[in-house]
């Protein structure tokens, strides 16, 4: 807004407004406004929106069970929000670019930090955090991928988070085009906001519309890492057993049916170089050639007659039954046939 002096140098600038063709973002080309990293909050002088936040904090504090956990307000201007999460029994942390509204904070007992989330690998002050919140700040950054990553790196594994936009899906429907401004780079509607947030490391818990259908709010969890643990100790099982089914026969009595990837894997980590006679495969492409690493030769189905063996381990995913049906089909009860199935080695009877 300009004051007296400005008047004659101000003028109106035209936006250009596009939208992304693979997330269905819609944003603006312009270059950010100079204090895009600062938060400037006109909303912290309504009552209601108080009364708003307090009852969502809240519940944001005893829902996740966040009373005495670090939470961080990323872009918390001067800390009209930070007061109210300290009073729902959060331990509220702040960060703000501004270097006026971080002395209003400091001066006011808040505990806040300078700065602003400039790349995926930044790390906040006082990290790791239990949980974050960015209240209608989101919209206003140039690289909000980076952000979010930033702030996930900033996080503990399973930390929540609460983050607001405002709500392009009302702005659509009621067709709202003046909230168009230069200070919003970005409109988001809750797929969009939501497709956003999974990218950069969160899972979404919940996303609704609230104050008055402005705003999106979305709840959000760190992504965890998938839990592999029990892979060792799977492999160690099954190798078990399958040394134990080749012992029983002996060496080069036994034969596997399936060249797939998962069969190829199995055969390799499970060290049966040298145990198993051949491979079976009914694909022709793949007949004739070696398996990789352990170099058993891969035949067709007929060598089962040619070349006899006296069992059979089926290791054909989730045609292994079909694969079983037809082999005692063809063969009878000549050979012992077994199936490498998810919970372990089973016999076919």
């Amino acid at each position: 807004m300009p004051d007296a002096e400005a008047l004659a140098s101000d003028n109106g600038i035209d936006l250009d407004i596009r939208q992304c063709t693979g997330c269905g973002t819609v944003q603006l080309t312009n270059d950010p406004v100079p204090y895009y990293r600062e938060v400037i909050r006109a909303s912290a002088f309504s009552n209601e929106m108080r009364a708003f936040r307090k009852n969502q904090f809240r519940d944001f504090v005893a829902r996740y069970s966040l009373e005495g956990k670090k939470v961080i307000e990323v872009g918390c201007g001067r800390g009209e929000f930070m007061k109210i999460m300290n009073e729902c029994g959060a331990e509220a942390y702040g960060l703000e670019y501004s270097e006026d509204s971080v002395r209003s904070c400091i001066e006011n007992g808040l505990r806040t930090f300078r700065g602003y989330v400039e790349s995926a690998d930044w790390k906040a002050p006082g990290a790791p955090f239990d949980a974050f919140y960015v209240l209608n700040f989101l919209e206003h950054m140039p690289d909000p991928n980076s952000v979010l990553g930033g702030i996930c790196n900033s996080l503990r594994d399973g930390a929540v988070g609460l983050v607001e936009v405002p709500n392009f899906d009302m702005i659509l429907r009621t067709k709202l085009f003046s909230e168009f401004i230069s200070d919003h780079l970005f409109y988001f509607t809750r797929n969009s906001l939501n497709c956003l947030l999974s990218l950069n490391g969160f899972e979404i818990i919940e996303s609704r519309e609230v104050w008055h259908d402005y705003v999106i709010s979305s709840v959000v969890r760190k992504r965890g890492k998938p839990d592999v643990a029990d892979f060792d100790a799977g492999l160690a099982r099954v190798r078990g057993q399958l040394d134990a089914f080749v012992a029983s026969y002996g060496r080069g009595r036994v034969a596997i049916w399936g060249a797939g990837h998962q069969a190829l894997t199995m055969i390799a980590m499970a060290g049966l170089a040298g145990k198993i006679r051949y491979v079976v495969d009914s694909a022709p492409f793949k007949q004739g050639r070696y398996t990789p690493v352990t170099h058993i030769p891969i035949v067709s189905p007929q060598t089962l007659e040619s070349d006899p063996v006296d069992a059979i381990v089926v290791m054909a995913a989730s045609y292994s039954d079909e694969v079983a049906v037809l082999i005692r089909q063809e063969h009878g009860n000549r050979m012992s046939v077994a199936i490498l199935r998810d919970s372990g080695l089973q016999m076919y009877c």
